[in-house]
């Protein structure tokens, strides 16, 4: 692992994770408040809005592979899908349970799942494949 590429990598998945966490925090709040939704089905609108965003612009920007690989498809959706329950968790315990404002439950969703995914999506999800085995 060199330091210069894991700092292109670092800087690039911030980027790439700043368009889709906005366009997931956007999408979210507008479904709740035109859409009339709960914070819940909110949440999950604006996953569904982000997802592509993310899944693409790491792929192709981020770490630089193939996009359209199964393996990797597979396994950035478990690491989404991570995502994805703990942002519902997160905004289960602040809106439902501390009775905080939808947009105030969403700040660790936009903290802490990011930290999370970059390490998965390094070391399992988008990885450098094997080398092939000389026989």
């Amino acid at each position: 692992m060199k330091l210069p590429v894991v700092v292109r990598e670092v800087n690039l998945f911030i980027a790439v994770g700043l368009a889709a966490t906005a366009c997931n925090y956007v999408a979210a709040l507008a479904a709740q408040r035109f859409g009339h939704i709960g914070p819940m089905a909110a949440q999950m609108a604006g996953y569904l809005a982000s997802v592509s965003i993310s899944y693409f612009g790491n792929s192709l920007l981020t770490f630089r592979r193939p996009p359209l690989h199964g393996p990797q498809i597979v396994r950035f959706m478990t690491i989404s899908l991570f995502g994805l329950v703990v942002g519902l968790g997160a905004v289960f315990v602040g809106s439902h349970l501390m009775g905080l404002p939808f947009w105030q439950a969403e700040i660790p969703v936009v903290v802490l799942v990011p930290a999370a995914t970059f390490v998965m999506s390094k070391f399992w999800a988008f990885r450098e494949p094997a080398p092939a085995q000389a026989l």
